[in-house]
């Protein structure tokens, strides 16, 4: 492909060299440069990509991409002046893998939390309900049945892309994707054409990367600013931002709810650890029935009301739909329950803000009180819990106080530490109690040992909520990713 063909819809400022010559590659890492090669040099937060462009040259590039004029060369080489070298290399990735995302009905998904389990059982319904789907998520990514190991919430440009052009060539008609602030802030999305775009929700989270919660909002936004006409866009309004998101939309708006009028609506019936009994009403379809679904949690009730009504959206019978979603299994880490023979049972969850940890617990607290009436004596509800490390600090003094509040028993541990000290983070965390909540709170610092002492406290009819991690597999310690899962631990223990 010829370097004037990947410029399409680009804003250039100045070229300087021949755009008629033919690309073999392209690249945003100079370790990856080769002959004929172009590459895009990023602004990145630990390292700047014009410093890298004189040994991209040498190692033979034909074309840099760069938003620095200085860093400009009279020396053979196409040299491309662009105002967002992120944005550039996302509408190339896109057109150098053939525009994929336009041969298949791809689907984003953004919010603070359940992006993974709205993205995933979109996945997992499409496929019930007989289609070749794609799957982009933190867990894992799937090319209609192969997986594809997952590196980050969203990849990046190149891998992203590549990705869905696999897609395409495996005969995939669907694509679903959880969509990250961080990947729109980094215009990892940018050329991306969406066939709709769905809201869950926004509370406090990475606030280290947006400095402000506005200007995490306002990275959500995009994601439904740059839809087209012909896009659908669903949003949830018993969240203070779900009509923000989408003001000054160009797509067709639906809306849903819990407790409010919308096009999609439900409420809980009968809810235990294995699952609830639904009402699900909707405008689309002239729908309204009850449903049994093996989820829990009135958060769950929003997850399915979001895939319900994208679904019908793209089109499928709303009654298929409803007889699918009754079958489909919990994604892997969340609310995912362990029960002991003891009696006691364990939730692994990778609630991980102060929102979701509430949300969790809320719902474990409704379930034990409506079964209240089966046991001699009250159960507890033992939470363990951790913040990961070089992440918002702001948010570990209220994770705690939440979990606090909603627990019988709290046991602060490590989660993440990454390049902190475990102890500073439990520090953090314990700020937001006070002191006889603390005389009352177990800090654990080793998560192995946490987990085994709840297991330790817990009697017949308790509850133990094991929050943070959920999927992952791993603790990352100075750098270095150890092996480390919630589910083996609580089993070891049964």
């Amino acid at each position: 492909m010829r370097i004037q063909d990947l410029l399409v819809d680009i804003e250039v400022l100045r070229i300087v060299g021949d755009t008629n010559v033919e690309v073999a590659d392209i690249q945003f890492d100079s370790r990856r440069v080769g002959e004929g090669c172009l590459f895009v040099a990023q602004v990145g937060t630990a390292a700047d990509g014009h410093a890298y462009i004189e040994q991209c040259v040498a190692s033979g590039a034909v074309a840099v991409v760069l938003e620095k004029e200085e860093y400009i060369k009279e020396d053979g080489v196409c040299y491309i002046l662009v105002k967002n070298s992120d944005e550039a290399l996302g509408k190339m990735a896109h057109c150098w893998f053939g525009k994929p995302s336009a041969s298949l009905r791809l689907v984003g998904v953004t919010g603070t939390n359940g992006k993974t389990t709205t993205a995933t059982l979109l996945y997992k319904l499409f496929k019930g309900l007989g289609y070749r789907a794609g799957l982009l998520s933190t867990v894992v990514n799937y090319v209609d049945d192969e997986a594809v190991a997952a590196t980050h919430t969203t990849p990046n440009a190149l891998e992203l892309n590549a990705l869905l052009a696999k897609m395409v060539a495996a005969g995939c008609t669907h694509a679903f994707m959880e969509v990250s602030s961080h990947a729109i802030a980094q215009e990892r999305i940018a050329g991306l054409e969406y066939a709709g775009a769905l809201f869950s929700n926004l509370t406090r989270d990475h606030l280290d990367y947006h400095k402000t919660f506005d200007n995490y909002r306002d990275t959500k936004k995009i994601l439904f600013d740059r839809l087209g006409k012909e896009a659908f866009a669903i949003t949830n309004i018993d969240d203070r931002n779900g009509l923000v998101m989408t003001q000054n939309c160009r797509a067709r708006v639906l809306t849903y709810s819990t407790h409010s009028m919308a096009d999609f609506r439900g409420k809980i019936l009968e809810e235990g650890f294995d699952g609830m009994l639904l009402r699900v009403q909707s405008t689309l379809g002239a729908v309204n029935t009850e449903v049994f679904v093996p989820l829990v949690g009135r958060f769950n009730v929003s997850n399915l009301l979001l895939i319900y009504g994208a679904a019908v959206a793209l089109g499928e019978d709303a009654m298929e739909v409803l007889r699918v979603l009754s079958g489909v299994q919990p994604v892997n880490g969340r609310f995912e329950t362990i029960h002991s023979p003891k009696g006691w049972t364990a939730v692994i969850d990778y609630a991980h803000t102060p929102d979701a940890v509430e949300n969790v617990l809320k719902t474990i607290n409704e379930i034990v009180a409506a079964n209240a009436g089966k046991r001699t004596e009250p159960a507890q509800v033992i939470t363990v819990v951790g913040c990961g490390g070089n992440r918002d600090k702001g948010k570990r003094p209220i994770m705690a106080k939440s979990a606090y509040q909603l627990s019988t028993q709290l046991i602060l541990t490590s989660d993440n530490p990454r390049d902190e000290e475990p102890a500073d983070i439990l520090k953090d965390m314990a700020a937001g109690l006070t002191n006889e909540e603390l005389r009352h709170t177990l800090i654990i610092e080793d998560r192995e040992s946490a987990i085994k002492t709840a297991c330790t406290l817990a009697r017949q009819g308790d509850v133990i909520l094991v929050a943070g991690k959920g999927h992952e597999d791993y603790q990352i310690i100075k750098g270095v990713k150890h092996h480390f899962d919630d589910h083996e631990v609580v089993k070891c223990c049964l």
